[in-house]
């Protein structure tokens, strides 16, 4: 179990060192577990527009899903981060149409749609480091995402919020602020687990 004094940071620190132990091959197994795990969601399934990401390092990957995504013919919107930390967004055309952007990340290189493409999603996948059994979720800590949760708040949209974790964050309690929104659901190789709130 991962230990942490009830700060944000400390916990973040914790679940990073975890993470940086994990082997390729166990971020490989995990990306395909984490894959068939997540296209068996009924939020998913139903889903015509998703707003994802790519992973990288050693986030839970997400590469494998966006193919089969884009292969069922989903539109799969992608981020592309600003120099005020804000996200844009980008059309998933294949992993050849991504490119290298600052903070290691990967970006669709195609057209940008605006910070608003979001809203039009029928399912989020968003990015983070531990979930609890409430379904508050720890991001990294820059703010993009909570940019965007605020987002889909002003507009009215309510797409399923579904975040992609390892086994083992999923914790007891996450460290939670004003700002921050649940999820509806986290998906683990080993299972789903939903939140009703």
């Amino acid at each position: 179990m991962i230990k942490y004094d009830g700060n944000k940071g400390e916990l973040r620190q914790a679940l990073l060192a975890v993470r940086a132990g994990l082997t390729s091959d166990d971020v490989k197994v995990a990306e395909e577990a984490l894959g068939r795990r997540a296209l068996e969601l009924p939020e998913l399934a139903r889903a015509r527009t998703v707003a994802a990401y790519v992973s990288v390092g050693r986030e839970p990957g997400t590469r494998a899903l966006l193919e089969a995504l884009r292969a069922r013919g989903v539109r799969v919107l992608l981020p592309v981060l600003l120099s005020d930390n804000d996200l844009d967004w980008g059309l998933y055309r294949g992993p050849g149409h991504l490119v290298r952007a600052s903070r290691g990340l990967l970006e669709p290189d195609g057209e940008r749609l605006g910070p608003d493409a979001v809203t039009g999603a029928d399912t989020v996948l968003l990015p983070g480091l531990a979930v609890d059994g409430r379904g508050m979720r720890l991001g990294r800590g820059g703010g993009s995402y909570d940019r965007v949760l605020a987002r889909l708040e002003r507009a009215g949209a309510t797409p399923a919020r579904v975040v992609l974790l390892y086994d083992d964050e999923v914790v007891a309690r996450v460290p939670e602020e004003p700002h921050d929104h649940p999820v509806h659901a986290v998906v683990t190789p080993g299972g789903v687990r939903r939140f009703g709130w």
